[in-house]
């Protein structure tokens, strides 16, 4: 006999709509079976109706008691309760939205404790009614399975049972063959209801063992003071508010089921057979957001820093792990052989960095050295032999307990103007495009979308283990205070200057001049991260070094191979032949400005392969 398909009532609780899905295909069966048991009864009434007189007045009875009888019950009964456990669970499943939608709605800033455990508790007992009804509702669908196999064969084994006794006289019509069949098909009846009945007993079991768990299952966010959190996903699933524009300034929120396929995000709305694409993961950006007072709000970023949707979770952890997620895929981590642990090794990577790095200070760094500005080996355009050189400490590099700073706020006098006397400045680190007329006048301008993760003051600018430290830093500090929010920004990088510019209203927050950016390096693991070394006068006469870090769309080698041939062109300038020169060697465009290439350029003058040898330890 063949296997029986069945509801896994481990998946009531979640309520997906795969499972969804799949009870609508049960629901279908039990509708035709209800219509052909109605239909087969009325067959089975005429064939009774039609025995007319005494001779028949045994075969009636008998067909009334082993024909008519079971059909009638099976309708009656399972067929009735199977509708009736629909009703309810359609019942407890809009009483389960509603309380969700009013949770949702719960206010952030003017938070009612007594109003938010009323409606915790309303969730929770509504979903707990929900499991409960739906639980029932799958036992019984799951009986049906069973029930109907018996219910279809009985009125025709009475039939024929009453058929074989009516015609004593006919009975050596019967070969010996059909009573063997109509004796399997009895035994078969018997098996399925012993089958049943274990089966009936599991379920009970089963159902008990779910019920048992914990009130806390049913409770949205009972874990928000310390959540567990899993921050190694690489793929993710559940129910998200999704937020949808409806006019100029007005909004709905809907609650949809939300799932990662590969690299793409998907939306699959109840009673839907098959999930849609919603959104592109690969390079894009998450960050939590503050949207019309609502909890646990989330934002995806194209990789263009297009704002992209805006989604809300039930609870911190949940929040958590889909900013983690999503993060974890844009990096293109399931295209590896063994994406669960890449994840794994990349979020212990900012954990490790809290750990000084005692274990390297005697480690010997000797294919490339530190790439920095200021040395000889720039300046006379000579290859020096390269020296071993000692990777030191951490506290020689930055000093200990230095403040971090995750947003773009610069100190007020990294906005003073050195070469530009009398240039007015805003207040407020923003200065509108016109007032940097060099970008016209620019050989270079080169734009990259980048990420601000944080920058730090710096003891040192003589290595760029420095740069190293202070991503190893920056990360730790993140992945410690559950920092996600990242400043995205356009680089615009030209041969006089490093420009930080908003996407959205082009205004510059920041700019550096090239010549005060004394080390760049990318990270030699986590291609994207890149940083650079600032150093600046302060007021009180002295010179102030800082770090930036930064998360890049591209790879950050082609960054540093920006700023290179940025450094270059400065270097350059002052020698009209050396600039002829390098004008050869570099492509131009129509308008006469400097293009990068794709790749980086094999030989080692003018490109910065001294950083790609660096090791990172970060």
């Amino acid at each position: 006999m063949p296997a029986v398909d069945k509801l896994l009532l481990e998946e009531a609780l979640q309520d997906s709509p795969q499972t969804r899905s799949l009870l609508s295909v049960f629901e279908e069966d039990a509708g035709t079976l209800t219509d052909y048991t109605n239909q087969l009864l009325q067959a089975m009434q005429r064939v009774y109706g039609a025995q007319l007189n005494v001779l028949h007045t045994e075969l009636a009875k008998q067909l009334a008691d082993t024909m008519v009888l079971p059909i009638i019950q099976f309708r009656e009964k399972d067929l009735t309760e199977v509708s009736t456990l629909k009703d309810l669970f359609g019942l407890a499943s809009s009483e389960h939205d509603l309380s969700m939608a009013k949770y949702s709605r719960l206010p952030k800033k003017k938070e009612n404790e007594k109003v938010k455990a009323e409606i915790v508790k309303e969730v929770a007992a509504a979903r707990r009614k929900q499991h409960l009804s739906s639980l029932q509702y799958y036992c019984a669908l799951n009986a049906l399975q069973y029930r109907k196999r018996v219910a279809m064969m009985e009125p025709m084994l009475g039939f024929a049972h009453g058929q074989i006794n009516f015609f004593k006289k006919g009975a050596e019509m019967f070969s010996q063959s059909m009573d063997g069949f109509l004796s399997s098909v009895a035994d078969m009846v018997q098996s399925i209801q012993v089958e049943l009945e274990v089966e009936a007993e599991k379920m009970r079991a089963s159902q008990q063992e779910l019920l048992s768990l914990d009130e806390a299952v049913y409770t949205p966010d009972f874990d928000v003071a310390a959540p567990q959190v899993n921050r190694n996903l690489i793929q993710k699933a559940g129910y998200l508010n999704l937020r949808n524009k409806t006019g100029l300034v007005s909004t709905t929120w809907e609650r949809l089921y939300f799932f990662t396929q590969g690299g793409n995000l998907m939306c699959q709305p109840r009673g839907a057979v098959a999930g849609g694409l919603i959104q592109d993961l690969d390079n894009c950006s998450v960050m939590a957001v503050d949207c019309e007072d609502r909890r646990y709000c989330f934002q995806i970023t194209t990789p263009n820093g297009k704002a992209g949707i805006i989604l809300q979770a039930e609870s911190r952890k949940e929040n958590e792990e889909w900013i983690c997620a999503i993060n974890n895929i844009s990096r293109q981590i399931y295209l590896t052989d063994n994406p669960e642990a890449v994840a794994i090794k990349l979020n212990q990577t900012a954990l490790q960095a809290v750990t000084p790095i005692t274990s390297f200070a005697k480690k010997q760094e000797s294919p490339c050295p530190s790439q920095n500005v200021k040395s000889s080996e720039m300046e006379n355009d000579k290859i020096v032999p390269k020296a071993t050189v000692t990777i030191p400490e951490a506290e020689q590099l930055i000093a200990p307990g230095t403040p971090i700073q995750f947003d773009i706020v610069l100190p007020a006098t990294e906005f003073l103007d050195q070469n530009r006397g009398g240039r007015r400045t805003n207040p407020f680190g923003e200065t509108e495009d016109a007032t940097f007329p060099e970008a016209e006048d620019s050989l270079l301008q080169q734009m990259f979308i980048v990420r601000f993760l944080g920058s730090m003051a710096v003891k040192t600018d003589n290595t760029t283990e420095v740069i190293y430290e202070a991503m190893r830093q920056v990360l730790a500090a993140r992945a410690i205070h559950n920092i996600f929010r990242m400043t995205e920004s356009h680089l615009m990088v030209t041969s006089q200057t490093l420009r930080l510019i908003d996407p959205q209203t082009q205004v510059t927050r920041a700019n550096f001049e090239l010549t005060s950016v004394t080390q760049f390096a990318a990270h030699q693991e986590n291609k994207r991260l890149v940083g650079f070394v600032v150093r600046l006068p302060e007021s009180t006469g002295g010179e102030s070094l800082s770090t930036y870090v930064f998360e890049s769309n591209s790879e950050g080698e082609k960054i540093c191979y920006a700023i290179n041939l940025g450094k270059e062109i400065i270097e350059v300038q002052k020698d009209p032949e050396a600039l002829a020169q390098l004008m050869l060697s570099v492509p131009l465009t129509n308008d006469g400005k400097y293009v990068l290439l794709n790749d980086q350029p094999d030989d080692n003058d003018g490109s910065p392969s001294e950083n790609r040898g660096a090791e990172s330890e970060a």
